[in-house]
């Protein structure tokens, strides 16, 4: 059989990364995309790992949807393939980084960081470093950020948080890497955050006008012509680009045959409730014939005209919990369509809003379980199995996901769990719906869309 030949693709690209969290680096990459846009590059933004806001962000600074890059969620052969999919038409693709530069899933080595995804693309880095309580110990970081590992290419250094000249020339000067700028504190630019990290875009009032913001200061205070220079020293990528279409088998997992009549109608929660989803959900629905619509559960008096599937995703309900409840007309379209079998996935808000209750205020009560927020944080990589066959899964199937929340529903499951999680089971499954915590990225596993897809079809 003769293998089909792959033309290398060219994308100019940096990774914008830093030794911690908190130095910068959302600010500087978000910037960095609205001030490349806004000189004229068509920009596409990317992160590393499995956040949701940040991509909310590089939305709005590039004009295109944010992408997520994480081998974990997807496996290492579809980092590069997603980059170069989410960055078709770009002149130049902007990487932020996730928590330290080399600071991946717990136990093993790495996997998933920064460095990791760097090393994938083949793409340099410039490393964002707050300088505001070191001055020449600096130039010892970078130094040791830039040689640890020999597969990650440490191109430039941008200093946040800078003082003085003095403050910055005394840095500078201990920094062997070029200095691309050095961006001076400014306590107008920080980012809001809440119990679960930064508030997102959807919710933050005057989010372009804070974009902009970010884009007037990395102007003035970075050289963006030295960092292009260095995205187009990255090398073509011998990959093909993700594509949504339907595929026989991933990672080792049969996907169903698909025949379609019509397109259906699959309404997606929106809003500012609902504000987590990868891009890649709604085109691989797109490609299995659905018709993808979006509706606000906080607001909107009924579930879209036609709907023929429901996909609640992720978000903050615990916030909006008062607006949800009082709209009690569409709670009580959602228990009676759920519960009467129509197709639906919920992935941690969308299993919060399917509860009796949240935090005591009353939600659709498809499930017999109620849900509060706790002082624990439950945060998780995890690979989970499927106990039994369900809307998803075939029983026995790994997938791997994440899961981020303060919040507890009792109990953690009732009849048919949707995933056994480290020794666990948890969740609510049946042969039409799916609810849990977990979040799975459908482009590393998208037999789960075909197979939603396929009960839409049906119902």
């Amino acid at each position: 059989m003769t293998l089909p030949v792959i033309e290398p693709v060219e994308i100019p690209r940096v990774v914008v990364a830093a030794p911690a969290t908190g130095q910068g680096k959302t600010t500087v990459a978000t910037g960095l995309m609205a001030a490349l846009a806004a000189a004229g590059s068509a920009v596409s933004g990317h992160k590393v790992g499995p956040d949701y806001i940040d991509p909310g962000y590089h939305a709005l600074a590039c004009g295109r949807p944010g992408r997520n890059l994480d081998p974990h969620l997807v496996g290492e052969s579809l980092v590069a393939p997603l980059l170069l999919h989410g960055a078709r038409g770009a002149d130049v693709a902007v990487i932020e980084g996730v928590m330290g530069l080399y600071d991946g899933r717990i136990g093993c080595d790495g996997y998933s960081s920064t460095a990791h995804v760097a090393a994938l693309t083949r793409t340099p880095v410039i490393l964002v470093v707050d300088i505001s309580r070191s001055s020449r110990s600096i130039g010892a970081v970078v130094h040791g950020m830039a040689t640890w590992d020999p597969t990650v290419e440490v191109a430039g250094v941008v200093l946040n948080q800078a003082g003085s000249p003095r403050h910055v020339a005394e840095v500078r000067s201990s920094v062997s890497l070029p200095v691309l700028g050095a961006i001076p504190r400014d306590a107008s630019i920080a980012t809001p955050s809440r119990h679960l990290g930064l508030v997102t875009a959807a919710e933050r009032g005057q989010s372009e006008e804070v974009v902009a913001r970010l884009a007037d200061v990395v102007a003035e205070h970075v050289d963006l012509d030295a960092i292009l220079a260095i995205a187009r020293t990255a090398p073509d990528l011998d990959a093909e680009p993700w594509s949504p279409a339907p595929v026989v088998e991933v990672r080792g997992a049969p996907a169903p045959s698909l025949e379609t009549s019509g397109r259906k109608r699959v309404a997606v929660a929106s809003g500012r409730a609902f504000t987590f989803q990868y891009a890649e959900t709604a085109e691989l629905l797109a490609a299995h014939g659905c018709d993808v619509v979006s509706f606000d559960p906080a607001h909107d008096s009924a579930l879209p005209s036609g709907t023929a599937g429901l996909y609640l995703g992720g978000g903050f309900p615990e916030v909006h919990a008062t607006d949800l409840a009082a709209n009690r007309s569409l709670l009580a379209e959602v228990r009676e369509a759920v519960r009467d079998g129509l197709p639906t996935v919920a992935e941690c808000a969308g299993l919060l809003y399917l509860c009796r209750t949240l935090d005591g205020v009353p939600m659709a009560g498809v499930l017999d379980a109620d849900a509060a927020m706790t002082t624990r944080l439950t945060l998780r990589y995890p690979v989970a199995t499927a106990p039994a066959d369900s809307l998803l899964t075939r029983g026995g199937e790994q997938v791997t996901g994440h899961e981020f929340h303060r919040t507890a529903v009792t109990p953690t499951t009732r009849g048919t769990a949707a995933w056994a999680i480290d020794g666990d089971d948890v969740g609510f499954a049946s042969a039409t719906l799916h609810a849990s915590y977990l979040h799975t990225h459908w482009a590393g596993h998208p037999q789960l869309a075909a197979r939603f897809a396929e009960a839409v079809h049906r119902a």
